[in-house]
């Protein structure tokens, strides 16, 4: 009687370990890569077809006057947009633009990065939006890569520095 025994209670217990294991729902929740990117100074733009090179210089000049009608001096500043060359990753192309005012990097936007699947933006909800504060953090493409998103990180490196080296920084 014994080994009927063990025989029962080893397919009772391999029909509850299968129940669990069938019944466990692994969680992709959260929130979108976009909605993610919210919180950062940094954007998401999404993943577009066509790859863009550009560069936009806007200069501001500001003119002060000092008191008694004395004559003004003047200050310029420039903010300049750059976009980096695309980086093609095992998973898709990766693109970064930055704005930078002087030698200061004030924002930085992802036009491309990979988005095929739900894995992939679950990965870049979370990757991009710590790559982007890096960067704006450390002011420049010495940013340490992300944990779990290798490809991305290092073609968001690739087309960083592109967009710096673009930019004269």
């Amino acid at each position: 009687m014994s080994g009927v025994r063990r025989i029962i209670l080893w397919l009772s217990g391999t029909v509850a370990t299968l129940a669990l294991l069938f019944g466990y729902h692994t969680s992709l929740g959260g929130s979108t890569p976009t909605e993610t990117a919210a919180a950062y100074s940094g954007t998401l733009a999404g993943s577009s077809s066509t790859p863009t090179d550009t560069t936009t210089d806007t200069t501001t000049a500001t003119k002060g006057a000092g008191s008694g009608g004395s004559s003004g001096s003047s200050a310029k500043s420039a903010t300049k947009t750059t976009t980096g060359t695309p980086t093609y990753t095992r998973y898709g192309p990766v693109q970064v633009q930055i704005t930078t005012s002087g030698s200061t990097i004030t924002k930085v936007s992802v036009l491309q990065y990979p988005n095929s699947d739900s894995r992939d933006a679950q990965i870049n909800g979370y990757a991009l939006p710590v790559l982007v504060q890096e960067t704006l953090d450390k002011q420049g493409a010495g940013i340490d890569m992300v944990s779990g998103a290798t490809y991305t990180s290092d073609g968001y490196r690739q087309s960083l520095q592109s967009a710096l080296d673009r930019a004269g920084l």
